[in-house]
């Protein structure tokens, strides 16, 4: 009998209510010293075959185990003992549960010993691990060798209006790096194409970052071209861009010279051909003597010594008129080399086709490097 608010208090009720709740309390503590007796047999049980700690759980766990029949006991209790009686029952419940895990595993265990002991100083099977791929490996490189020098990374869209990658940077409507022969467009108007340079994203850092900028800009870029050992329709290039007051070309060059040392030794010959671009002006060609033939000439270099790694130059003033910098108070340098370029003369790779076919014969032999 549970006396609830508005009830009558005569003595007689309340006679009623204590005897009904010292019988609950007579009942808990009878289930209490079960439990306690249960505990006891529980954590001195050793199973001896999987036949008796099957026993065990139905005993136990059984959908008409001793547990389940303790646990239904909680409707009895009043509302204020609930919590601590429930705490002891999950108690007991978990005691029983682990017991059984903890047997079932010995039991399990004894069964498949065949008397075989492992030795656990063996070594063990080696995990096959997998390798950079070389055109990963060089852009890393390049970044490194730039980052020594205070340039940061900076990354632009592989998709990219007509403004960013064409106007932006000097190159007239009628100039054929705009023709659909030359660049793979998504769509005409507005027109929405695959980069073809990581220009890109020089555009987009002078138009939103502060002065000075110095960064570099790796990442994909697409051509239309014929699939050769010597070019791919799709390739890696990273650019690089300084803008500064009283930035010369003497810094391009010194800037040009310390990249190639570092890359490719300090036995490596350099040379600058004079050249247009756009976006630049003056404008130059790098050359660097052919590592594969060292100068010699080969198919490769065709016969001249030298191979072109990359092209430069200062950043012609109508680019960073485009950009809103003041091209009578800044001046910067540009250049832009492929990543594949560079990976074929260090590891010595003739054809830049095996790049993009996973042959994993091929990508095998960088796991060391």
């Amino acid at each position: 009998m549970i006396i609830k608010e508005g009830q009558p208090k005569n003595s007689e009720g309340l006679n009623e209510a204590h005897a009904i709740m010292n019988q609950y309390l007579r009942a808990m503590e009878a289930i209490l010293q079960q439990i306690e007796a249960y505990s006891q047999e529980i954590n001195a049980f050793a199973a001896a075959d999987a036949d008796s700690i099957e026993q065990f759980r139905i005993r136990f766990l059984g959908v008409k185990g001793i547990v389940k029949a303790i646990m239904g006991e909680m409707k009895n209790v009043p509302n204020e003992q609930k919590k601590s009686f429930g705490q002891t029952l999950n108690a007991f419940k978990m005691l029983a549960e682990s017991k059984y895990e903890v047997e079932k595993v010995k039991v399990e265990g004894g069964e498949k010993n065949t008397g075989f002991k492992l030795d656990i100083s063996l070594p063990g099977t080696p995990a096959p691990s997998g390798s950079r791929h070389p055109v990963t490996l060089m852009r890393n490189r390049i970044i490194e060798i730039f980052e020594r020098l205070s340039f940061t990374v900076a990354e632009g869209p592989e998709i990219e209006d007509d403004w960013h990658n064409f106007t932006a940077l000097n190159l007239d409507e009628n100039h054929p790096a705009r023709d659909m022969q030359d660049t793979f467009y998504l769509s005409t108007d507005p027109a929405i194409l695959l980069r073809t340079h990581t220009s890109n994203t020089q555009i987009r850092e002078m138009e939103s970052r502060e002065l000075p900028i110095r960064i570099i800009c790796p990442g994909r870029v697409y051509r239309n071209e014929t699939i050769s050992a010597r070019s791919h329709c799709f390739f890696h290039q990273v650019e690089g861009l300084y803008v500064d007051e009283n930035v010369s070309f003497a810094d391009l060059k010194q800037t040009l010279y310390y990249f190639v040392k570092e890359m490719f030794g300090e036995d490596v010959k350099v040379r600058f051909r004079p050249s247009y671009f756009p976006f630049t002006e003056p404008s130059a060609e790098m050359d660097i003597s052919c590592q594969l033939c060292k100068g010699e000439g080969c198919a490769v270099c065709k016969r001249t010594g030298w191979l072109e790694i990359l092209g430069c130059g200062m950043v012609h003033p109508n680019v960073l008129k485009n950009c809103g910098i003041d091209p009578e108070k800044y001046t910067g340098f540009a250049f832009g080399m492929g990543v594949e370029r560079p990976a074929l003369l260090k590891y010595g790779i003739t054809d830049i086709r095996l790049f993009s076919e996973n042959d994993v014969r091929f990508l095998e032999q960088f796991s060391g490097v």
